[in-house]
């Protein structure tokens, strides 16, 4: 083998590298959340990452019963009156090593102003997101999807 297939393999295989660590699981993106109730599509949530941290915004909320004027009357901190279109229900988490999962976040129900500990873990190759919200020694996990 002369230098020239070696640098080609090298650049191959780096190539190769960077496709498989664009296409890691990953919870930034446009996830759709389910009534735990009726079933119904609620919300869809746009989730990013600065910094290594992840933060998620409603950026619309769906449903028959959804008012898109409604604001977080709910809460108890710096969101309280807020809308909830556009209201930060995701602040923190970040990628555990060597796991594909989010930890150290927090997540907020605007329906009841109470803010959990929070776990996001994408699984079916990232196009579902369990989303778990802890309280204590108790925890409730939603399956969001994602939407784009």
């Amino acid at each position: 083998m002369n230098a020239r297939h070696i640098s080609f393999a090298v650049a191959l295989t780096l190539c190769g590298a960077s496709v498989l660590a664009q296409t890691q699981p990953s919870p930034v993106g446009l996830w759709r959340n389910v009534d735990d109730k009726t079933g119904e599509v609620k919300a869809e949530i746009r989730i990013t990452e600065a910094g290594g941290a992840l933060a998620g915004r409603i950026e619309k909320t769906l449903g028959k019963d959804r008012k898109p004027d409604s604001t977080c009357e709910a809460c108890t901190d710096d969101r309280k009156g807020k809308p909830i279109v556009g209201l930060e229900i995701v602040r923190g988490g970040k990628k555990a090593e060597g796991k594909d999962v989010w930890e150290g976040g927090k997540i907020l129900d605007p329906e009841n102003g109470k803010e959990y500990r929070a776990s996001f873990t994408p699984i079916d190759g990232g196009q579902k997101l369990e989303v778990r919200g802890y309280i204590g020694p108790f925890w409730r996990t939603q399956t969001w999807t994602r939407k784009e």
